[in-house]
């Protein structure tokens, strides 16, 4: 499907590049540790520089859609749409795509794993059933 990708910019790439390794990165604040996500330079609670690091790449399913529209005509329909909290990274939620399970079949509180689809340099995460 033709897509738009994001932007990267200095304070993302790592974000949308970690993929590349199987990392989901996470950027956190130098000083006090806070989770910041999306990425900033500057921690917004303590003005220390930031750093990305690997997450654990796992969470908890805590809202999803199902999209039945086709809004292009390579788009593959339904697909499930979640929001992810991650374990390990207080306050950090990502929305993506839920996939290897039929949409009707994600619900609340699933356990997911991370995984990685390259279009062109960028990585896009997306969740998966958490092994196991």
């Amino acid at each position: 499907m033709t897509r738009i990708l994001p932007e990267m910019t200095p304070e993302n790439t790592p974000f949308w590049t970690g993929g590349a390794r199987g990392e989901l990165m996470i950027t956190h604040c130098d000083a006090c540790d806070a989770a910041i996500h999306p990425a900033q330079m500057v921690c917004p609670k303590c003005l220390s520089g930031t750093t990305a690091r690997p997450a654990r790449g796992t969470g908890t399913v805590l809202a999803r859609t199902i999209n039945r529209q086709q809004w292009s005509p390579d788009m593959i329909v339904p697909y499930a749409l979640a929001v992810v909290e991650l374990d390990g990274e207080p306050g950090v939620r990502i929305t993506a795509r839920v996939v290897d399970i039929d949409p009707e079949d994600v619900r609340i509180d699933d356990r997911v794993q991370v995984s990685f689809q390259q279009e062109g340099d960028v990585w896009l995460p997306l969740f998966k059933p958490l092994a196991g």
